[in-house]
């Protein structure tokens, strides 16, 4: 179970290792900001990868666009993130931090803020001495709400007509381009658009390592289908995105459903139920699956008045398609994956620290290594060869446990040994990293050996 392992040494081996760096480090960083290093930009375009296979290759449904992070900000106006995409700010006038006021009264259990206003939360945290999780003090300001979405300026000048947003959501790049892909795709409802990008949110409460970031990648999925079928489809992707996890080797008890409550639905969304996570600080939403209705198509064709509507020639009807919008946070899932594949076992009286990771994602699949360092040309004559098939680590320092464990630490599942008989032979130990069983295999097998194991 993830709640029972460390959430330090997760992160620690991340840093150490290669995945996550802090954002601009040698000056002090920059708060909740992060860099993926080597291991991690691997391991991002891997998940990425395994996310299209399942979504557009194999799917009969989907195609995938990319969308520019700036909009028309008349986009945020009509979609109605403007004046409804906020959350609940209070600031402490002790120590001059902000929090959010529903957070502060649902961590605490002292009440349900679900149906509270405003005012009624300010009344709250007041009469029931709601403490700074800061300093500890108890005197705040009102609360009030705080839109979520960076604003900043094109041109030279900055003026208020040339204000524009960061996208705070890829999904509204698909709509305004709905028109454009019924045009050139020539599709028939039902079908889904996928795009993976980044979107910009100014959390009041960033944290949790990279769980919550103002800048993050989300993998997201529309799916346009008939109004008359839509709950069946909403059903159709929950089932289909918890499978896709579970075939990534997460664990079915780390996982679970949780429907969103009235007051807790998006300003678009009929209704909402979110995947969440065991993560070792609790659970957390790691995928939001919403039936968002006509809410965008129809926002849009009244505002930009270009028609939107699909015809449905068998049932003589024009009408706008609804929405099911499966939508993940890369960054989330990236989170989910190290945690759930983060092992310490004991293994001859010594600590084992491993990354059972899916051995399609593993930033690397395989290491080769000489036994010794004199047969470091043809071992890495090997790595070369191998090289334009995997993505490949060479490793010669240190002795071969050292080594073993190092690849362990880093998800890599196989290590290839080129010892003195593999000249004589032919054949090279390739190491399982999950089980550790080593097996002799013949140097011309190893590739489909590979193959067919990281096969997803």
């Amino acid at each position: 179970m993830c709640a029972k392992k460390d959430i330090k040494k997760i992160v620690s081996l991340c840093k150490a290792r290669g995945f996550v760096y802090a954002n601009s480090e040698i000056y002090g960083g920059l708060s909740n900001t992060w860099d993926y290093g080597p291991l991690g930009v691997l391991l991002k375009n891997n998940i990425k990868a395994a996310f299209l296979k399942k979504f557009v290759q194999e799917n009969e449904y989907n195609l995938q666009i990319d969308t520019a992070i700036l909009m028309n900000p008349k986009v945020w106006e009509v979609s109605g993130h403007i004046s409804q995409f906020s959350d609940p700010l209070i600031d402490c006038r002790s120590c001059k931090t902000r929090h959010r006021a529903d957070k502060l009264i649902k961590e605490l259990n002292l009440g349900n803020f679900d149906d509270m206003s405003l005012s009624e939360m300010s009344e709250f945290i007041k009469n029931n001495k709601i403490k700074c999780p800061n300093c500890g003090n108890v005197d705040f300001t009102s609360v009030r709400n705080f839109n979520l979405m960076f604003k900043t300026f094109q041109g030279i000048t900055e003026d208020k007509k040339d204000e524009i947003y960061l996208r705070p959501e890829t999904a509204q790049g698909i709509f305004v381009n709905f028109l454009n892909i019924l045009r050139t795709t020539r599709r028939k409802i039902p079908f889904g658009v996928v795009q993976i990008g980044k979107s910009f949110r100014n959390e009041i409460t960033p944290g949790n390592f990279i769980f919550r970031t103002r800048e993050f990648e989300q993998m997201e999925l529309e799916f346009f289908c008939k109004p008359k079928e839509s709950f069946k489809w909403l059903e159709y992707w929950k089932n289909f995105c918890k499978n896709w996890l579970l075939s990534l080797k997460i664990f079915p008890q780390n996982i679970r459903f949780k429907d969103h409550s009235e007051k807790e639905l998006s300003h678009y969304s009929k209704v909402a139920t979110d995947i969440e996570f065991l993560f070792p600080f609790g659970w957390g939403e790691l995928w939001g699956i919403a039936h968002r209705g006509s809410f965008d198509l129809t926002n849009h064709q009244r505002v930009s008045k270009k028609k939107l509507e699909v015809f449905d020639e068998k049932e003589n009807l024009e009408y706008l398609p609804e929405v099911i919008e499966p939508s993940l946070g890369l960054d989330r899932v990236f989170l989910a994956l190290i945690c759930n594949a983060y092992e310490e076992e004991n293994v001859k009286e010594e600590t084992r620290v491993v990354l059972k990771l899916h051995k399609f994602l593993a930033p690397f699949k395989a290491a080769v290594l000489p036994l010794s360092k004199k047969l470091s040309s043809k071992a890495y004559n090997l790595f070369l060869l191998l090289s334009k098939k995997f993505q490949l680590v060479y490793d010669e320092t240190g002795s071969i446990g050292k080594r073993y464990r190092r690849q362990d630490e880093i998800g890599t599942p196989f290590c290839i040994t080129y010892d003195f008989d593999s000249e004589k032979e032919n054949t090279v130990t390739i190491r399982d990293r999950d089980t550790m069983k080593q097996t002799r295999v013949k140097i011309e097998e190893v590739e489909p050996y590979i193959t067919d194991e990281i096969c997803f």
